[in-house]
C-alpha cells in the first residue's frame, strides 16, 4: 500500500525565530550607532505626511540619517529615563516621541538644519480627515473644464450637477468647504478634481541633543503635547535642585 502524503512526522520540538525580536533589536542597534556617528539628533514633526516627498527629503540629506516610526523601540535605544539613557539627557529626546514623529541625525549645524526645514514646504492635495484652510465656493452655472462623462460622479459626490446641451452645469451655488473644516472623503476628492491643493507637507523641527549632552526645545510643542512640556519642565526643575 502507497504511503500517504498526509503521513508527515511534524517535531513539535522545532523552534521558530523570533523574527520580531531581531528586527527590534537591529534598529535598536542602528540607533545607537547613529548616536556614536552622528554630533546632533533633530526630533521633528510631519504635518500632511507624504512618502514620496520624504523619500526626496531623505535623498537631499543622504549625508544624514533619518529614523520615522517604531517609537517605543526608538526609545528603549535611547534610554526612557536617566538611569536607561544611552547618552546624557537621551531620556529627555524620548519623552518627545510621541505620535507622529521622527529624528533625524545629523552633523549639520543646527542653524543651518532650522533654516533649510523652516524653507521647506511642498503643496499636495488635502486627504480625508485634513483641514480647509480656504473655503471653496462654486458658482451657479457651467463647469466646462469637467468631461461630460465625469458628471454623475460629481452628483455621487454632492455637487448640484447635470447635463445642459453636454455641459456639466451646477445648477446652483454650492459651497464645497469652509475654512476650518475637517474635509470628509467627499470634499477631499471634490477638491483634487478642481486642482486646488489645501495642504502643505512639512517637517516641523521641535528639539535638538547633542552629543555634549546639551538639549533645546527649539518650536511651542502643540497643544496635544502639553503633557510631553511639563514632562520636560519636571525634569528641569528636579535638575535644579
Amino acid at each position: 500500500m502507497p504511503k500517504s502524503k498526509r503521513d508527515k512526522k511534524i517535531s513539535l520540538t522545532k523552534v521558530e525565530k523570533k523574527v520580531g525580536l531581531e528586527t527590534k533589536q537591529k534598529l535598536i542597534d542602528n540607533v545607537r550607532n547613529a548616536v556614536d556617528t552622528y554630533s546632533r539628533i533633530f526630533v521633528f514633526k510631519p504635518e500632511n505626511m507624504r512618502n514620496n516627498t520624504l523619500k526626496e527629503v531623505r535623498e537631499h540629506w543622504n549625508h544624514s540619517k533619518f529614523f520615522i516610526g517604531k517609537n517605543r523601540v526608538i526609545a528603549k535605544a535611547l534610554g526612557s529615563t536617566e538611569e536607561e539613557e544611552y547618552n546624557e539627557n537621551l531620556h529627555k529626546v524620548s519623552i518627545l516621541l510621541r505620535g507622529q514623529c521622527g529624528l533625524l541625525f545629523t552633523n549639520e549645524k543646527t542653524d543651518d538644519v532650522v533654516e533649510f526645514f523652516e524653507n521647506m514646504s511642498t503643496p499636495d492635495y488635502a486627504r480625508t480627515g485634513g483641514r480647509c484652510v480656504e473655503s471653496v465656493v462654486l458658482p451657479e452655472g457651467p463647469l466646462p473644464h469637467f468631461s461630460h462623462a465625469i458628471e454623475p460622479q460629481l452628483r455621487s459626490l454632492g455637487l448640484p450637477t447635470c447635463l445642459k446641451k453636454g455641459v456639466v452645469t451646477l445648477v446652483k451655488e454650492h459651497t464645497v468647504c469652509s475654512e476650518g473644516d475637517v474635509l470628509t472623503s467627499e470634499q477631499a476628492r471634490i477638491l483634487k478634481l478642481l486642482g486646488k491643493q489645501q495642504a502643505e507637507f512639512r517637517l516641523r523641527i521641535l528639539a535638538v541633543w547633542s552629543n555634549d549632552g546639551q538639549f533645546k526645545i527649539l518650536a511651542d510643542l502643540p497643544d496635544q503635547e502639553d503633557n510631553m512640556e511639563d514632562d520636560l519642565e519636571a525634569e528641569a526643575d528636579s535638575e535644579d535642585e
